[in-house]
């Protein structure tokens, strides 16, 4: 069993995510317990009214809202009076066993699992402390559990490292499922998870799921009255189906809110940076790596997709980095001229002309010595290429533009003079002016 914890700010959001999938079908009202009434008794507006009572009643805590999952192996088949039995118990050991919680079953995964949503404040207004709360309590309650009720362990499963883990495993695949629905799961599992900053850098996170938000073109209604779209994208990236007002949600994923969500990712980001520029300096000195699409591939085992912008005419312009691991959206040049789609072309083949062996000799430098390529304005003999040779000591030296050889055998530059003693010409004879008066 795998316990995820998401503190909230929002109990409504929550709520209404699990009611909404209960309506299209796709999940089970199980149980409410700690509230009044029995559960058929219990209408939507008063199973969402008394977790917000209870949340109102501290109006100074920022966390108010505990979302829980509680996920189990494919091959375990329990009973909905398995899964509450194993939901309460749980609850019990983490300090929430009289609160009011909902519990839900969710069918739109490959494993049977649960939702739970409780707040965190008390009857009388005190707030349960979160900190922590996974590694001091939830870990211990879901050992104990596991050995209770023979469930399989996580314990067991082999730990998949270097693998890349997002927040969200299904891409949305245009008439599979209703469009709204599909966008709106891909909206709420990462619009909170993660750290962006502008439209570009969250629509690089969600074209990875087939979804853009789309602000149409500078003389449409759309972007004249700062609105917002939803897209489904197909494999090649073009838009298909009908688009979505950001309004039509009910988390309401506008562009004024995601606006505030970019100032708040603008800053959250800044300490992972220096995690995906050494991760890229690294991936930088694979033996072999010769463009941006092997580039993309090295990074990837890392935890960070790379999307490599491209004009209609096919051009690269652009590159950004979604790393995974830290949650964190970057655009290449926030990172530095360096990381950006032309500096990692640099990188990669500072010439087009460079033979492999140089390529090789090139990449042997330390990252902080890597020589700047440099083409004389003027220079004779063969095609510039970075060459290699030996020198007395039978070390290997580079050179830039030409080889030692041509170096050593080219005349100093010159404007092709004669002495006229060897030119075989007369010295022409000035003619005097003479001075009228």
């Amino acid at each position: 069993m795998v316990a995820i914890l998401s503190p909230g700010e929002s109990i409504r959001n929550s709520f209404y995510y699990n009611e909404n999938k209960v309506k299209e079908g796709v999940a089970s009202l199980l149980h409410a317990q700690n509230y009044p009434l029995k559960l058929d008794e219990l209408t939507e507006k008063m199973r969402l009214g008394m977790l917000q009572k209870l949340a109102g009643l501290n109006t100074r805590a920022k966390v108010n809202s505990l979302h829980i999952t509680l996920n189990f192996d494919p091959s375990e088949s329990l009973s909905k009076e398995r899964l509450i039995e194993i939901a309460d118990t749980y609850m019990d050991k983490i300090g929430f066993g009289n609160q009011p919680y909902l519990i839900y079953q969710h069918f739109d995964a490959g494993h049977p699992h649960v939702h739970l949503l409780t707040t965190n404040i008390e009857a009388s207004g005190d707030p349960i402390s979160l900190h922590h709360l996974g590694i001091r309590k939830s870990e211990p309650a879901r050992k104990e559990i596991e050995i209770s009720y023979n469930l399989v362990r996580a314990e067991s499963h082999p730990k998949a490292e270097n693998v890349l883990k997002p927040a969200y495993n299904s891409k949305v695949i245009y008439g599979r499922s209703d469009s709204r629905r599909a966008i709106a799961n891909v909206l709420n599992a990462l619009l909170k998870t993660y750290h962006y900053s502008s439209l570009p850098e969250l629509n690089a996170l969600l074209g990875q799921y087939n979804v853009r938000a789309d602000r149409g073109t500078k003389d449409s209604r759309v972007y004249q009255n700062n609105g917002l779209l939803y897209r489904i994208l197909d494999d090649q990236g073009k838009a298909v189906g009908v688009p979505l007002k950001a309004s039509a949600f009910y988390n309401k994923p506008t562009l004024n809110a995601l606006n505030e969500q970019f100032a708040l990712g603008d800053k959250a980001k800044v300490p992972f940076k220096k995690r995906v520029k050494n991760t890229i300096d690294l991936a930088l000195r694979t033996p072999g790596l010769d463009s941006l699409a092997r580039l993309a591939e090295v990074l990837k085992p890392e935890g960070i997709h790379t999307v490599i912008r491209r004009s209609e005419a096919g051009i690269v312009y652009g590159i950004t980095y979604v790393d995974h691991k830290n949650k964190c959206v970057f655009n290449g040049r926030d990172l530095g001229t360096a990381y950006s789609a032309k500096g990692i072309a640099d990188r990669i083949c500072p010439l087009p002309e460079l033979a492999p062996f140089a390529v090789q000799q090139y990449r042997s430098f330390p990252l902080n010595q890597v020589p700047v390529p440099f083409l004389p304005p003027r220079w004779h003999g063969p095609p510039s290429v970075l060459t290699t040779t030996k020198d007395f000591h039978g070390n290997t030296q580079v050179y830039n533009g030409q080889s030692l050889f041509w170096q050593m055998m080219e005349p100093e530059y010159t404007t092709d003079y004669v002495p006229y003693e060897f030119s075989g010409k007369k010295k022409k004879k000035k003619k005097k002016k003479s001075n009228n008066t």
